[in-house]
């Protein structure tokens, strides 16, 4: 039975995305760049990592945005932060006991195409040079179609770039001229064709729910326009509106914005749309090729999941390059110098840049376990889980609980020790993720709604 008043309530919720658990409010100054590099040291050199590199920079400010990000017209800071984060590199590298492998490198920001074709070139080339890149790497970028040149397009190609993520969020001219991000079909479908012109194979759509104005049927039409241009994958968000946190979406009108209802709507039209083009939704957002498609990038499958979302690469640890940014080393998650940029007299005095961090306890790292296995397959057998941690699942008892709670209401089927989120609750599985939560308390009005 499905109760669509209790999918309403959840959907309303405030909660975090659980890109990381614990999550960032729990981070103090106690764990710092001494940790940094002690954790980095102390890597086994068969470590496999991630990288992601943070270029926090755009030409114009969307409404919507959560990024980290600052709008220059100028090049001249963003070359000063490239030279920064060429430093950033060399002292990393440094303090590693050997060359890192690296199976997945993610460009984010901001949008990190702002960047001058050559610096591009340059930036990739002193990654190889200092890392074990090997060969077949997924190497991802994220990018504004509006203002991707045809020579960063070849700059792309040149340095191995494997998948291009762009953001699309919607077609609809209302919703557009409400975000402030104009973008056309047809300049979408310019850079797609240019990308896979020059090699890129992996293109990836990125879709927003929840944006002011948006309705269930506006939705639907972006969605088919998407498909219509074939990208292999999708990642499908929620609009996360924080104006406390994020002052320029306060010009974004709440009165616009759709409610819970109409989000989980939105969010249930979107999923079924792709589902039934023969996308495979894998955790709440992504939606891999149709089965049976060859894949542009080395690894099919179940994903692991880091901070720049599902890499199709390894499932050992993340290191972030650039700040804001959040490290995930064993046993701790570090997060970088805050603000907008790395410390630039940090970095160039031969400091790691490291203000505050975590340090993961035994039953932090089976809650993470639990959350990320719910947040990836929209599953979890707690039994097995607790098994590999050696922990029995009655230590587990509150969260069992919450979880039968929402059983009844149709959000979840639980067959024995295993929890599946139901086909119709998908948008609700950060909701199903609190449960293993221990710190959530009262902190939910720091994030975003459930859905």
């Amino acid at each position: 039975m499905i109760d669509y008043e209790a999918m309403a309530r959840y959907a309303d919720e405030r909660l975090p995305r659980y890109t990381s658990y614990p999550t960032a409010p729990l981070f103090s100054s106690a764990v710092a760049a001494p940790d940094y590099r002690h954790w980095l040291a102390a890597l086994p050199p068969s470590t496999e990592t991630a990288l992601s590199l943070h270029i926090p920079f755009c030409r114009s400010m969307c409404w919507y945005c959560g990024c980290h990000t600052t709008i220059t017209r100028r090049d001249e800071p963003i070359s000063n932060y490239i030279d920064v984060l060429q430093r950033e590199i060399e002292l990393v590298a440094r303090h590693v006991p050997a060359p890192l492998t690296v199976r997945h490198v993610h460009f984010g920001g901001g949008t990190p195409t702002t960047i001058e074709p050559e610096a591009l070139r340059a930036l990739v080339a002193r990654l190889r040079v200092t890392f074990h890149i090997v060969p077949g790497a997924e190497i991802a970028v994220e990018i504004d179609p509006r203002t991707l040149t045809p020579d960063m397009m070849v700059a792309l190609g040149e340095a191995g770039f494997t998948r291009a993520s762009l953001g699309v969020q919607s077609f609809d001219p209302r919703v557009q001229k409400e975000i402030n991000r104009i973008q056309s079909v047809d300049c979408t479908a310019a850079a797609v064709d240019g990308l896979r012109a020059a090699g890129i194979r992996g293109i990836n759509f990125d879709l927003i729910y929840g944006l002011p104005l948006q309705t269930t049927a506006s939705c639907v039409e972006t969605v088919e326009q998407c498909l219509a241009l074939q990208p292999d994958r999708f990642s499908v968000f929620g609009y996360a509106h924080v104006p406390k946190f994020k002052k320029h979406q306060r010009k974004i009108n709440e009165a616009s914005l759709p409610g819970g209802h109409a989000r989980h709507d939105q969010a249930t039209a979107i999923a079924d749309v792709l589902v039934a083009a023969g996308f495979v939704p894998l955790g709440p957002r992504p939606f891999a090729p149709p089965r049976g498609t060859p894949a542009p990038a080395p690894a099919r499958g179940p994903p692991p999941r880091n901070l720049p979302g599902y890499p199709t690469g390894s499932r050992g640890g993340l290191i972030r390059l650039g700040a804001p940014a959040i490290c995930r080393l064993p046993p701790s998650y570090l997060p970088k110098q805050g603000g907008l940029r790395p410390d630039p007299q940090c970095v160039l005095q031969g400091e790691l840049a490291a203000a505050r961090g975590y340090r993961l306890t035994s039953d932090d790292i089976l809650r993470a376990d639990l959350i990320e296995r719910l947040m990836c397959d929209l599953a979890v057998d707690v039994a097995e889980v607790c098994a590999r941690h050696g922990i029995t699942p009655a230590t587990l008892a509150p969260a069992l609980i919450r979880l039968r709670a929402l059983a009844n209401e149709g959000i979840v089927h639980i067959d024995g020790a295993r929890i599946v989120v139901a086909d119709h609750a998908r948008p609700l599985v950060r909701t199903v993720a609190s449960t293993f939560d221990a710190y959530l308390g009262d902190s939910q009005r720091l994030y975003s709604r459930a859905v």
